[in-house]
């Protein structure tokens, strides 16, 4: 908010303005009444007429003004608090990333920001304003006659106090919808991203009596929720009822004495209305508080969440390709259920190693430890004479780059998806690299070049395309250890002799680990590192492996048994 101080003095001008306005209106009228009653000369009352018209368009105007202010405000502050969750986010580590779907992680940073967004863009107007008005109505009944001020001051503190009794009635109940909502938009983002395999498998039925499930439950919460937050509505309807009938017996009376006009009578109504404008904003903030104060608890949580990778002091990488070395290496994802298990190898600077293993073996799990997508319980991992703990997380990601099997694509240019939106790199700097990778002929495929937009999640983009974009995108960050995840899978002939040859202009003067589903691919790799069950059970030269008739590796050529590598 201190970002935003002329906006929020200007709001508060607007505010004692439209307050002023609005408590000056009244006054006038009572002028009139009286004047038309006393038979007072017309041009008199037309000029009090005009005047209680422009104060009423006044008030409005400073109102609109007030209003549009408030909701640009609320939408500023709420926009940095999403910006704020969203790095949040982005640092946490992939063990809480893996533990929620995306589709909660959407419903909080968008959903929960957005009730706050609407609770802070009317909370000005509403409190502040009707604070300032509950008073001024007040101190003008005190004016009039201080039994009558007396009385309003009795009932409007006694509502208050009445409403802020039952203020918590629907919180539990609104945090609960928050929460039954988050499941639900989880639930819809899962299912919509495998609907192929969905219908592929004819799981539709099961799919639909999974939504009608979680719908139902959330169609209940919510109804309870909004019952509860309607009993606060009623409530406060039953006391301005009250105000009403007490505002009008007193001026009645008051009137009947001969101590107040009929215009005054008509102004303490006037007031005592005017008082049911803060009242029911206040009904209203604390039905929003509550979905508020729901939305903002579960912001908290996201945000008090911490990522189980500690930021390292930072170290100073020397240029040139790094030695690796892994020590004791022993990591699971849940306790007592080990992934990997004292895993011990090193890679000799600008060496490639071909990793080798049966799918679940820990090959995957290995690279991600390199880049700190997560810690290991056991052991470390020793990059360039550093512990990967040790370095900064950003500068220990820019020295690796990974190619996974799966690419995602954005939906923007092929300029944006190889570059991943970094506005500093320039076109001609593409075009070099991707020259120096001999896909010069693949970009020439697009049709609009680097300006042809591609479709989000790959959608008019072959599985080997995609390979290939993902190895510029690596070639442009220009890392000292390049991970390739098994890059050349399911690609037809023609799309991996391309990917060969940018391969082989990416892993030059470059340590480099190969995940080998094929083992064509690693081919021309200096060491094989085998891994079962998570433990390494061959490690060494390649062409000393293929001698040796009785190594894993060279059954495996012999035999040409790929499937002993899925």
């Amino acid at each position: 908010m201190r970002e935003h101080r002329g906006r929020v003095l200007a709001l508060s001008a607007a505010l004692f303005g439209g307050v002023g306005l609005q408590l000056l209106a009244p006054q006038i009228l009572r002028d009139v009444i009286d004047g038309a009653l006393a038979k007072d000369e017309l041009n008199g009352l037309v000029h009090l007429a005009l005047g209680y018209l422009a104060v009423g368009v006044g008030a409005q105007l400073f109102s609109a003004f007030g209003a549009w202010l408030g909701a640009d405000i609320g939408w500023r502050v709420t926009n940095r608090l999403r910006e704020e969750l969203m790095d949040h986010v982005l640092r946490l580590d992939m063990g809480y990333h893996g533990d929620k779907p995306s589709g909660e992680f959407i419903e909080r940073i968008d959903g929960d920001v957005s009730a706050l967004s609407n609770f802070f863009s009317t909370l000005f107007i509403s409190m502040a304003g009707g604070l300032m008005l509950g008073v001024g109505v007040l101190v003008l009944l005190w004016r009039e006659h201080p039994c009558v001020g007396a009385v309003m001051t009795v009932f409007a503190i006694g509502c208050t106090l009445v409403l802020f009794r039952i203020r918590h009635l629907g919180e539990s109940k609104a945090v609960e919808q928050r929460e039954v909502s988050s499941r639900l938009f989880g639930f819809l983002e899962e299912r919509l991203a495998g609907i192929e395999d969905i219908r592929a498998n004819g799981a539709g039925a099961y799919i639909m009596d999974g939504f009608l499930r979680t719908n139902h439950r959330f169609f209940h919460v919510t109804r309870i929720a909004w019952i509860l937050r309607s009993a606060i509505y009623v409530i406060a309807l039953l006391l301005f009822v009250c105000g009403d009938i007490l505002s009008l017996g007193l001026g009645a009376w008051f009137q009947a004495q001969g101590l107040i006009t009929v215009g005054t009578v008509i102004l303490m109504f006037r007031y005592t209305a005017m008082l049911r404008g803060p009242i029911e904003m206040v009904t209203r903030q604390i039905q929003d508080l509550q979905r508020a104060a729901a939305s903002l608890q579960r912001i908290n949580e996201m945000l008090s969440a911490k990522s189980a990778i500690v930021e390292g002091a930072g170290v100073t990488w020397s240029k040139g390709a790094p030695a690796l070395n892994v020590s004791n290496l022993t990591f699971a994802y849940s306790p007592g259920n080990p992934v990997l298990r004292d895993v011990c190898f090193s890679i000799a600077p600008g060496k490639h190693l071909g990793l080798l293993g049966r799918t679940g073996s820990g090959k995957t799990t290995l690279t991600r430890l390199m880049s700190r997508l997560y810690d290991p319980q056991e052991g470390s991992i020793v990059l360039g004479g550093h512990d990967v703990r040790d370095a900064r997380l950003p500068e220990l990601r820019r020295h690796i780059g990974v190619v996974t099997q799966s690419v995602h694509i954005f939906n923007a240019s092929v300029r944006d998806n190889l570059s991943l939106f970094d506005a500093d790199v320039p076109d001609a700097h593409i075009r070099d690299v991707l020259e120096q990778l001999g896909l010069a002929s693949w970009l020439a495929g697009f049709n609009k070049g680097l300006d042809t937009v591609l479709d989000g999640g790959g959608r008019g983009l072959s599985s080997g395309e995609a390979q290939l974009l993902a190895l510029v995108r690596v070639f442009l960050l220009d890392p000292a250890l390049v991970i390739l995840d098994e890059p050349s899978s399911r690609l037809d002939p023609h799309t991996e002799a391309l990917l060969q040859q940018a391969m082989r202009a990416l892993l030059h003067d470059r340590t480099a680990i190969i995940i080998a589903h094929r083992l064509a691919t690693v081919r021309h790799v200096d060491d094989i590192l085998i891994l079962h069950e998570g433990s390494v059970v061959e490690h060494g030269k390649r062409e000393t492996l293929e001698r040796d008739p009785n190594s894993r590796f060279a059954h495996l050529l012999k035999s040409g048994l790929e499937a002993d590598l899925i």
